[in-house]
């Protein structure tokens, strides 16, 4: 189905233009090489469109995304707070295990897509097609679009900016979208001013004690 397709890839990339995930993949490509990142990408994009798929086909639109999204937006700051620690070249020779950079942005990038309305955008055309591999292939290109978009943005923008800059403004996204990801996600009993005053000042002193003992 043609029409499956070409609508996946329209809606995706106009879902996607100015997304986190998109954010996300401009922040990497000033870290890493522009074609790792756009492989991490396709290979992420590509399992987690294909469980998008897989429930969208079989479950339709019924389940409650919120709990993964809440996960996933933790598991952005988190991110955000591993940004600025940043990486050490210290012993990098003696070390037998590494995950690559292909890796690293396949699993961020995969973690930051769950919950996303991509994901959620996937899921419904595949509830309302009866085309499974072409919503898959066409969601697929239509991140490929858009965040190969983002990452020449990034590279460029990485030429330009001292590497400092570019850690704390990319790891102060990661951390931005993380808090929004948790507002629009846990229930409303916990969205108090107790506990937002407290995830903040935890986050506050978690940086002040990276950038302390790092």
């Amino acid at each position: 189905m043609i029409l499956a397709y070409l609508g996946s890839v329209a809606m995706v990339v106009l879902a996607e233009m100015g997304d986190k995930t998109q954010l996300l993949a401009m922040a990497f490509a000033t870290r890493f090489p522009a074609a790792a990142v756009l492989w991490g990408v396709l290979i992420a994009t590509i399992f987690n469109h294909a469980l998008a798929v897989a429930l969208g086909t079989y479950l339709g639109t019924s389940f409650n995304m919120e709990l993964v999204k809440a996960i996933a937006a933790g598991s952005f700051i988190l991110f955000g707070l591993w940004t600025i620690r940043g990486d050490s070249l210290d012993g990098e020779h003696k070390r037998k295990i590494t995950i690559g950079p292909i890796v690293t942005v396949a699993i961020g990038f995969f973690f930051a897509e769950m919950g996303d309305k991509t994901q959620l955008a996937t899921v419904a055309l595949a509830a309302k097609f009866e085309a499974p591999l072409q919503i898959l292939m066409g969601t697929t290109t239509g991140m490929l679009i858009a965040d190969a978009l983002g990452i020449y943005i990034g590279v460029v923008a990485g030429k330009r900016i001292p590497e400092r800059t570019v850690k704390w403004v990319s790891a102060m996204i990661f951390i931005v979208f993380g808090f929004i990801g948790l507002y629009t996600s846990v229930p409303a009993q916990y969205l108090t001013l107790p506990y937002i005053a407290g995830l903040f000042a935890a986050t506050i002193a978690a940086i002040w004690l990276i950038c302390r003992y790092k």
